[in-house]
């Protein structure tokens, strides 16, 4: 059982952390960064895994951690017997999961990695003596992006500021880098921020010096058990923020949260969208984006952050995409970054790999991958930003009803291609609420496959002006390794029929478009 007196302690990379007893649970990339900053502290760690990377077997070891790999479906007897203290898990493990449910019925403190790095987050320091502030995004959709944006925001503006989190670097490595950071801009997921929920109100919980969520629709629902409980572990994101909540005045969900959100005493609500700004709000007026939250004449003035016509110039206007620079922009200003730095850092970024990326033009015709849109809101924004395309779609649809995209978004596409294990739910929505688009369907076949299949049947439908669009709307891992295997295989694809000669179909052609599915 767990020794709630220790645990209330420790709350400092220099407490006594010598012999306590944890287990972490998973090995990925977090889950060695949790066993390697434990033994660095003196834990007595074990490690418990299905299986153990090859490399992270070799290192367990050598750091002074005990490991155990096999099936999970019950709980080992190895680890009772083990009487672990506190469980660190890997944001993997989802509540019902078997162990989780025992240590929660067992009473065992369950953290993930980010209380961790809460409690230690003091090990190295910055010159004023104090840890690296923190500011927190999650969002069904964009977080990525959106903390790239507000870290390179930062370091424009003089911060040593770090993305990590769930953007891919653990934020235990960032809090023991030894150069040490002003700010950590870290992304959550939803998983995370679970189990960070079970201690919001215990003692010294996260205080970020920011927050943000940026959207909310159904997502991981498979992990949650429900709607209601994924969007209450969203918003465990603007607990006790003691600066800036920033939130999506277009998303009625995310200003709900802030309303119900426990925050430290003057804590502001700023929020964005493409509108026209209020006061204390970041937005768009006449293809300006402007700040009138961080400028005491808000009532009155505004400051000019850049124009979507600048950003069109860097790949950055889609509406999508401005919306999380407004967001990013709320958080670099709330650590004093000045308009001026946000707009000339803005000239250097670049979407990541897989995101509203253009592949090729060729022929007239835009080939587009957004392959990173795994869920229908990631989706709609896409094709807002690419009306009439061509739209390919379909995969692992976790749960997720799309009938209501394709009913508000899928109605205005020249046609559909759709691939994917779970390709009968999407057929029937658009028989229903979309039925005059030409919808083609492309069988379960091999990986190797998929994709030249899909790019001959969109190059023989779109015509010049045309956009074909990636935007599967779904999970990736019925036919590929992630959404960037996938957008890889199919910009491959593109490339390799544009070398054949034939990247679309012209009028003066004479090959004729495929028939589409009756």
């Amino acid at each position: 059982m767990s020794e709630p007196s220790r645990l209330d302690v420790l709350n400092s990379w220099h407490a006594d952390w010598t012999g306590l007893r944890v287990v972490v649970l998973g090995l990925s990339v977090t889950g060695f960064s949790v066993a390697d900053t434990l033994a660095e502290l003196g834990a007595n760690v074990f490690v418990v895994t299905e299986s153990a990377d090859a490399e992270y077997e070799r290192l367990l070891p050598v750091i002074g951690a005990r490991l155990w790999t096999g099936p999970l479906e019950t709980v080992p007897s190895d680890l009772v017997d083990f009487a672990p203290e506190v469980i660190v898990a890997s944001p993997g493990f989802a509540p019902r999961h078997p162990v989780i449910a025992w240590a929660i019925r067992s009473g065992i403190a369950l953290w993930g990695d980010i209380e961790l790095a809460w409690r230690v987050r003091d090990k190295v320091a910055r010159p004023d003596g104090r840890p690296a502030d923190w500011v927190l995004i999650t969002g069904t959709n964009g977080k990525t992006t959106t903390t790239r944006l507000a870290a390179t925001m930062l370091v424009a503006g003089g911060l040593r500021a770090a993305p990590c989190g769930n953007i891919g670097v653990p934020v235990l490595d960032a809090v023991r880098d030894p150069a040490g950071f002003d700010v950590l801009v870290i992304e959550l997921s939803s998983h995370q921020l679970w189990y960070l929920g079970r201690q919001v109100d215990g003692i010294d919980p996260v205080s970020p010096h920011a927050s943000l969520c940026l959207n909310l629709a159904d997502d991981h629902l498979e992990w949650h058990g429900s709607s209601r409980a994924y969007r209450d572990a969203k918003a465990v994101v603007y607990a006790h923020t003691r600066v800036a909540c920033v939130y999506n005045k277009s998303d009625v969900a995310t200003r709900a949260m802030v309303e119900d959100a426990e925050v430290v005493e003057g804590t502001r609500a700023i929020g964005f969208d493409l509108g026209v700004p209020g006061p204390s709000d970041l937005g768009v007026v006449d293809g300006i984006l402007v700040d009138r939250a961080f400028l005491d004449e808000r009532h009155t003035s505004a400051l000019e952050l850049t124009t979507v016509a600048e950003l069109h110039r860097f790949g950055l206007a889609a509406p999508h995409i401005v919306a999380n620079i407004l967001a990013a922009a709320a958080l670099a200003r709330s650590l004093g970054v000045s308009p001026t730095v946000i707009r000339d850092s803005l000239a250097e970024f670049r979407l990541d790999p897989h995101r509203i990326e253009v592949v090729a033009v060729d022929s007239g015709i835009t080939w587009v991958d957004d392959s990173k849109a795994t869920n229908p809101h990631a989706a709609a924004s896409s094709l807002a930003a690419y009306p009439g395309a061509v739209w390919v779609v379909g995969g692992l649809l976790k749960g997720v009803d799309i009938a209501e995209l394709v009913a508000g978004r899928g109605a205005d596409a020249r046609a559909a291609i759709v691939i994917g294990v779970e390709r009968s739910s999407i057929v029937a929505a658009f028989a229903r609420h979309a039925p005059a688009v030409p919808l083609f369907e492309v069988d379960h076949s091999e990986t190797e496959e998929v994709m030249a299949q899909v790019v001959e049947l969109a190059a023989g439908i779109a015509r010049d002006g045309d956009v074909v669009l990636l935007a599967p709307a779904a999970a990736s891992f019925d036919q590929f390794a992630s959404y960037a295997d996938r957008g890889r295989r199919f910009a491959d694809a593109v490339r390799a029929k544009i070398e054949r000669g034939s990247g679309g179909h012209h009028d003066d052609q004479p090959n004729t478009p495929p028939r589409p599915i009756a």
